[in-house]
């Protein structure tokens, strides 16, 4: 994989994240992230302002790994590099977001759920696409059955994913890291209950750990 996909499966989970108010909240989600051991976010444009929230984080965490998801059209894609986005996660694959990012020279994780989409991906030339949603789409029971007619792909299962689940999905080989909001959730960042979110990340991180030791 290219560093980028190498970097985040390393540290195996992603936050995906809807800020409401990206000048209150950005700085110390960020840095409660990282206290956890978990420096990487994907940004949803759920919310207005996800690129004045990916600045802020980059800018508080320098080291950080800070993307946008929920991308729909390719004027975000341009807003998320203007701010130093890393890299792009759209809910669907959409070759025109895929090409574009491509175009861009930003990486771009788009969601794929059936071996149609699959096979788009590996027209591109990905290496990691997203699973979205995850459990709704037929959890890792569908992305092993996807695995043996495309085992060129890792995948990011996104939708679903708890504590409980996550060690289930990231002890198999094919999966590169987990998304979920359960660490990110509107109760935690609203209240700036920076700690708990610290807390989860640590937990998910041990869950990781173990499971490929």
């Amino acid at each position: 994989m290219n560093a980028m996909n190498t970097a985040i499966s390393k540290i195996g989970v992603v936050p995906v994240i809807k800020l409401n108010h990206p000048e209150r909240d950005a700085v110390g989600l960020a840095k409660a992230l990282c206290a956890g051991g978990v420096p990487v976010a994907e940004v949803t444009f759920r919310a207005a302002g996800a690129d004045k929230a990916i600045k802020l984080m980059k800018e508080a965490c320098p080291d950080m790994i800070v993307g946008a998801g929920t991308v729909t059209n390719t004027a975000q894609i341009d807003a998320v590099i203007a701010v130093g986005g890393d890299f792009i996660v759209s809910p669907g694959f959409d070759p025109e977001i895929v090409a574009y990012a491509q175009e861009k020279g930003i990486p771009v994780f788009p969601g794929c759920t059936t071996a149609s989409e699959y096979h788009q991906a590996l027209k591109f030339g990905l290496e990691l696409i997203k699973f979205f949603p995850a459990e709704q789409s037929g959890g890792l029971a569908k992305i092993k059955a996807l695995s043996a007619p495309f085992p060129m792909f890792k995948v990011m299962p996104t939708g679903g994913i708890s504590l409980k689940n996550l060690k289930d999905y990231i002890s198999n080989p094919v999966i590169a890291a987990c998304g979920g909001s359960y660490m990110v959730t509107a109760d935690l960042i609203d209240n700036n209950k920076w700690d708990e979110i610290t807390e989860q990340c640590k937990k998910s991180r041990e869950i990781v750990e173990e499971a490929r030791a």
